[in-house]
């Protein structure tokens, strides 16, 4: 016995016209807020109001960012502005610097780079290729300038 598999879950059904019910809602709400600004502040204390809440029915009718609902994205916004954040970082401990900036190397450190001993990691190796990548942009960019 074979099932049919529903397919096409994720698209609504157009019930008004062109507009799914959401986009109704949407469009029927905004519109609606804009009659009810318009009769309590008249057309010239209720222009930008009005602006604003039609501005936001049709941006949540028609924008779809990445292929979602533009509610989706405000949802997002107000539960990163309004839930607690978890920062955490590592405690160093603090070096003194030099008069140069560059601390001090013992003699055992100086003998370990001599010899070899001392290997840059790839990070450390992307690092300070990218650093030097952005200090030769840098002279470049004052040298077309000059």
């Amino acid at each position: 016995m074979q099932f049919k598999v529903p397919q096409f879950l994720d698209i609504e059904d157009k019930i008004f016209g062109p507009f799914t019910f959401r986009q109704f809602v949407y469009l029927a709400g905004g519109g609606g807020l804009c009659f009810v600004l318009y009769k309590a502040l008249g057309l010239l204390f209720g222009f930008i109001p009005m602006l604003l809440v039609a501005g936001l029915s049709l941006l949540l009718t028609f924008y779809r960012p990445n292929g979602k609902p533009f509610i989706n994205m405000i949802e997002a916004g107000f539960k990163f502005f309004f839930q607690d954040k978890l920062y955490i970082w590592k405690r160093r401990k603090a070096q003194a610097p030099t008069k140069a900036g560059i601390q001090k190397t013992s003699g055992t450190e100086l003998k370990k780079i001599n010899e070899g001993e001392t290997r840059l990691g790839k990070s450390k190796l992307r690092d300070l290729a990218w650093s030097l990548d952005v200090l030769d942009l840098k002279k470049d960019k004052e040298g077309e300038s000059r």
